[in-house]
């Protein structure tokens, strides 16, 4: 019998797993891995690696990089750049198109990202597919732009953005430039599973003979310049020349990643000297190993931040700005009153960036007609932007969370004719501007510069004052997020439809109120089951997905307390989150 189809566990459908793996996988390191396993006769192991298979969503795919089909690896790479490819294909049947508009591919500094780009490239030039592939580490948010600059069909980044060394990941964006949504993902995955089998010798390909290819080009010459000078025309060119006079030092940090070329880039193109920027010494390089933040997260706070705060502190940097490994995400903070550096959640930046789009509208359009203006926030975010929209005139919009909704939504609303100044989401993610309809941790440290340098210098206010000022105009609003780690699926659906048949088992029946009475809820929204009992109709307005919890709760108060559910590779976590 054929060594790669002899019966090795007993299970049928793992044998046949076992033997697909080492029939396809090409990569010796990881082949050699399951073969151990097969020695070892680990078979709950090798179950749970290659007969449970990583899921395609909305945003990609995130997991460890090990062997199985339930992690990052090459063939899984080369079995999902098949699929994309082939659904590419078939949403786009003209032939013409693939070699004309192509597809985008990018980078960050990880483990194997570089690797997982190139075979990816590999099966769309065989696929007779135009490549952009960047030669150098990408800013997650480049690859969006690029799609739109270049007219591509659809882009791909190869990161794991802010998760540990282990883990990377494969993010998608469709050729409207922003994430992938429903029908895509469920499309993109059934393309994958019809597709498995490598249909070519992707192993054996090298660089040189990559870069040989006549349809594979490197993009970052046609649109990383492009890239900033878009940047400029968002910043009135009076606030770029005032920039000059900055008086304001900023230490920055990339957190090992790929951000401090383009946030130098950014400083430099809006006219804020060398000396403004100073970089993080022990983090400014590259570093998969991530030595200094084992959780390369800016959001965890002075957790991923001691060392920017002691160079802060040492070369009397009034701000600190950290992008995460990605560089699409931007944390915040300044030095207070108390010489500590008060970090500013991710809803107090979306009032700070939110008042400064609108300050920079009407400073480039006097007479621009606000009502037609727009503005996004993820429906887990503070609702300060609704507070604001109501004061000064603008469309507000709320969507699910993730700038996978925000994106789709902002082109949906540019389509209708309407100016999209700004979105958020309370994780840190900004887009100031429709440049890129994704969240963008380069534009908006760089906005958020220019911001404290406006203030400081024409307003005699830090940031700080300005978010009290914001509130004090448009209403206190404060944020309380918090999460608690539970692995066991069975009890996160029985705590939900313990709230959704809160009277005596009866459906549809939530709390009417908690705390003995003292607090009154007015309206229940699901967007689990879709109801939601502020409409006439009791049908909740915005996307429903029944795999996945959520639940918000609006008391009469004017508290918003959501609790819902979220998935990471190897957690699930019911996140508490309440808001305003």
């Amino acid at each position: 019998m054929n060594q790669n189809n002899m019966i090795l566990s007993g299970d049928s459908k793992l044998d046949e797993q076992i033997n697909n793996w080492r029939q396809w996988d090409g990569n010796p390191q990881t082949q050699n891995e399951i073969s151990k396993a097969v020695e070892n006769k680990e078979w709950d192991a090798l179950k749970s690696r290659l007969c449970i298979r990583i899921n395609f969503g909305t945003a990609g795919l995130r997991a460890e990089m090990r062997a199985g089909f339930d992690s990052m690896n090459d063939l899984v790479v080369v079995q999902t750049a098949q699929g994309l490819c082939e659904y590419l294909k078939n949403q786009y049947p003209d032939k013409s198109t693939w070699s004309g508009r192509g597809i985008v591919i990018g980078y960050d500094a990880r483990h194997n990202s570089k690797r997982f780009a190139e075979l990816s490239a590999a099966v769309f030039l065989c696929g007779k597919f135009r490549v952009y592939l960047f030669k150098q580490f990408a800013a997650t948010p480049i690859v969006p732009y690029t799609i739109k600059k270049l007219n591509c069909l659809a882009g791909v980044q190869v990161t794991a953005s802010h998760n540990p060394k282990q883990d990377n990941g494969y993010k998608v964006y469709w050729s409207n430039g922003a994430q992938i949504i429903s029908p895509h993902d469920t499309g993109i995955q059934e393309s994958i599973l019809n597709n498995l089998k490598p249909m070519e010798d992707y192993w054996s390909v090298n660089e040189q003979a990559l870069w040989s290819k006549p349809l594979l080009s490197n993009p970052y010459d046609k649109v990383v310049p492009a890239y900033f000078e878009a940047l400029k025309e968002e910043i009135p060119s009076s606030f770029i020349q005032a920039n000059d006079e900055c008086p304001l030092k900023f230490a920055y940090t990339p957190m090992h990643g790929v951000g401090y070329p383009y946030v130098e880039e950014a400083f430099k193109q809006i006219n804020l000297k060398n000396v403004c920027l100073v970089p993080v010494s022990e983090q400014v390089e590259p570093d998969p190993e991530f030595p200094t933040t084992p959780m390369p997260n800016p959001e965890e706070g002075k957790q991923s931040l001691d060392l920017a705060i002691k160079t802060a502190t040492e070369e009397n940097c009034q701000i600190i700005l950290a992008n995460d490994p990605d560089a699409d995400r931007l944390a915040v903070a300044e030095i207070s009153d108390n010489n500590k550096y008060k970090l500013f959640s991710g809803n107090e930046l979306g009032a700070l960036l939110g008042w400064w789009s609108k300050q920079i509208y009407n400073m480039k359009e006097p007479h621009g007609d606000i009502s037609n203006c727009v503005m996004i926030a993820s429906t887990v975010s503070s609702k300060i932007l609704k507070s604001m929209a109501a004061v000064e005139g603008f469309i507000f919009h709320e969507t699910l969370t993730g700038f996978k909704w925000m994106g789709n939504k902002a082109i949906e609303e540019e389509l209708a004719g309407k100016k999209v100044l700004f979105a958020f989401e309370e994780a840190i993610g900004f887009m100031v501007s429709t440049n890129v309809v994704d969240k963008d941790g380069v534009s908006a440290a760089a906005h958020v510069a220019t911001m404290a340098r406006y203030l400081r210098c024409e307003k005699s206010m830090t940031l700080q004052d300005k978010l009290r000022d914001i509130y004090e105009t448009y209403g206190y609003h404060t944020s309380i997020c918090s999460y608690c780690i539970c692995r066991d699926q069975v009890l996160i659906r029985k705590i939900f439809q313990r709230l959704r048949t809160f009277d005596n088992g009866k459906e549809n029946t939530y709390p009417k109120s908690i705390l003995n009475g003292e607090f009154e809820i007015e309206h229940v929204r699901d967007l689990t089951t879709g109801y939601d009992s502020s409409t006439a109709d009791k049908r909740a307005t915005l996307p429903v997905s029944s795999s996945s919890q959520m639940i918000t709760f609006t008391f009469k108060n004017g508290l918003v307390a959501i609790v819902n559910e979220f998935y990471e590779p190897e957690k699930n976590q019911l996140q508490r989150k309440s808001a305003d």
